[in-house]
């Protein structure tokens, strides 16, 4: 669903501001300056308007989360929910997330989110799913070896691909449920994935390990 435009989009990202990064190339290599005493840097993409980005902070205190969202009309409200709730150890960034290595260094992250991204079912658009093998190959070169990516989608045909790809990638995929809320709701929902719960709609999860790192392109 395409995000409706804010007219008071920029005062209110200016009223958040201490949320947003406005030049994320500045801290690559160094965004745990911002929190020197955190015990992990996460980073979330596509966060949306931000429900479970600020759940996550608010429940990890000692976790360094930063979020990433390419249109600034969701974001800023997620930026507005960090204030409101005084979180200390969350920023947001807007960019396209095909850009990760401009902004993360090498081995830098130590877990990232994918949360319920566009599934871009046509097949002639399987390079822009998020979990594309050329994405995770960008991911596996800013996460650190060990690391982790954790994903979940309501979308069946594209939680079947997206282990494919994991797989081709080198990633060591755990806990891979295609039912996850099957006994009940199990840790911090996107808003998203509220509504899918509500109307029983299963939803697919599976944590991926970083085994290894992609070979340099010739």
């Amino acid at each position: 669903m395409r995000m409706r435009k804010k007219p008071n989009l920029i005062p209110r990202m200016e009223a958040a501001a201490e949320y947003w990064i406005r030049d994320p190339e500045a801290y690559k290599g160094r965004w745990r300056e911002l929190m020197p005493e955190c015990r992990e840097l996460r980073v979330e993409v596509g966060c949306g308007k931000g429900g479970f980005t600020v759940r996550t902070a608010s429940a990890e205190p000692d976790i360094l989360l930063i979020a990433v969202e390419i249109c600034k009309d969701a974001m800023v409200v997620a930026m507005e929910k960090a204030k409101a709730m005084g979180l200390k150890n969350v920023w947001f960034i807007s960019m396209d997330v095909a850009n990760i290595e401009n902004v993360f260094a090498e081995s830098e992250i130590d877990l990232l989110y994918i949360n319920f991204c566009d599934p871009w079912p046509r097949k002639k658009n399987a390079k822009r799913r998020l979990t594309f093998r050329s994405f995770l190959d960008r991911y596996r070169r800013v996460i650190k070896l060990g690391g982790q990516i954790h994903f979940k989608t309501d979308n069946a045909n594209l939680f079947e691909f997206s282990l494919e790809e994991f797989e081709a990638c080198d990633l060591e995929m755990r806990n891979v449920t295609r039912n996850l809320h099957e006994n009940g709701p199990v840790g911090i929902m996107t808003d998203y994935e509220e509504k899918f719960y509500n109307l029983g709609t299963p939803i697919n999860r599976c944590e991926c390990i970083v085994r290894s790192k992609p070979a340099e392109a010739e």
